[in-house]
């Protein structure tokens, strides 16, 4: 278990350090509070020490404002290609989550925040991390992030395909790009579906909030199974599929990928980017070395009914920003035994594909999102 250490009125005090990002403890910590300058504490931060609050808490959101603007006085580097621009991206926004990360602040065994001005974390904090136990110190970027998603929690998502909203969990990729979804309620059904007189059948793999697996039951699929690897997202799921009333008709089992059996359809919409996820959040949108991707299509043909079908829902973000090409990915799918029974598209709606300050611009502005449906080249 890993411990900060600092010292308060001449007193030595200690606490669990927490970090979902799996960032280490800071070696150096000293208390901070409403008289911190903002350049003494951004020295400090880029040195690598860390300032834990103990003053006012909406001073403390101020004091982080203040930090983001000192970092984002060095504009960032353009790469001479996409891949590189992408890379040099992901750095800047690397260094600016660790100088940020090191305004700490402290939850008590209760999760009580006990700062002036304070929101009650408890329920937003429970939910994150589980039952409390003993104080914790956590960066206050992560807290605002796990206040975020309670709010994101309690009010849900509106899924017009649904007609009714889907309640993100923390740490769970949210379903707020509607155009995946809408590609997965309006793709025709396989042939073996729509004239099946029995049982129809689907599995929904790495399904998040379950939100896919809904729409295939609101569609009228018999059975859905649903899985993950993410505990979280398997909670996440069967709350969801409670409310929404799916009860007997979608099955939530895991961790895993590739629940046992066959279906008439297999649904997967792995995360788009093939680079490494540096949080619980960045694993709905990073797939180290496609791994997910290659792993759903190698594993298809076996578990696919005879004339049943493979939906994948990709975006070709990867290959405008040079991380993967159309020709590796339709060898992939050749290699799997696989070939392209059809494909629709679409263009993203939201924000930052029109934001034309996003570095990644280029790329964003013209990105497609496609649902690939495949088959068994078997007979």
């Amino acid at each position: 278990m890993s411990t900060i250490h600092w010292t308060e009125m001449n007193t030595p005090r200690s606490a669990h350090w927490h970090s979902e990002s799996a960032t280490p403890p800071p070696s150096r910590v000293i208390g901070a509070d409403d008289r911190t300058k903002a350049d003494a504490a951004y020295r400090l931060a880029c040195e690598g020490g860390a300032l834990l609050w103990r003053g006012d808490f909406h001073n403390a959101r101020q004091l982080l404002q203040a930090l983001g603007r000192r970092i984002d006085r060095k504009p960032s580097r353009q790469g001479g290609s996409p891949a590189e621009s992408f890379h040099l991206h992901r750095r800047a926004r690397g260094h600016r989550a660790r100088v940020l990360g090191k305004l700490l602040v402290l939850l008590e065994g209760d999760y009580v925040l006990n700062l002036r001005r304070a929101p009650d974390v408890r329920q937003a904090c429970a939910e994150a991390y589980g039952p409390p136990s003993e104080p914790m110190a956590v960066s206050l970027t992560e807290l605002l992030g796990v206040i975020g998603a309670h709010q994101w929690r309690t009010k849900g998502v509106e899924v017009p395909a649904l007609g009714a909203r889907i309640h993100p969990h923390y740490g769970v990729f949210s379903p707020v790009r509607g155009e995946y979804v809408d590609l997965v309620a309006q793709a025709p059904f396989p042939a073996l579906v729509a004239r099946r007189a029995g049982r129809r059948t689907a599995f929904d793999l790495g399904t998040g909030t379950g939100v896919l697996a809904a729409v295939l039951a609101h569609r009228g699929i018999d059975h859905v199974v649903a899985t993950d690897i993410s505990p979280r997202a398997l909670a996440c799921a069967h709350e969801n599929v409670r409310r929404l009333h799916f009860t007997g008709h979608i099955d939530i089992v895991g961790p895993g990928l590739f629940p046992e059996g066959r279906a008439d359809l297999v649904v997967c919409n792995p995360p788009w980017i093939p680079a490494l996820p540096t949080s619980a959040v960045e694993q709905g949108v990073y797939d180290p070395g496609s791994g997910m991707l290659r792993d759903f299509l190698h594993g298809l043909t076996a578990h696919l009914e005879p004339g049943g079908e493979g939906w994948l829902i990709l975006s070709d973000l990867a290959e405008r920003l040079g991380l993967r090409t159309r020709s590796e990915l339709l060898g992939d799918i050749k290699a799997a035994g696989l070939h392209v029974v059809d494909r629709t598209d679409i263009r993203p709606r939201h924000p930052r594909a029109r934001d034309t300050a996003d570095p990644l611009h280029s790329a964003r502005s013209s990105e497609v999102t496609s649902l690939w449906r495949l088959a068994s080249t078997q007979r």
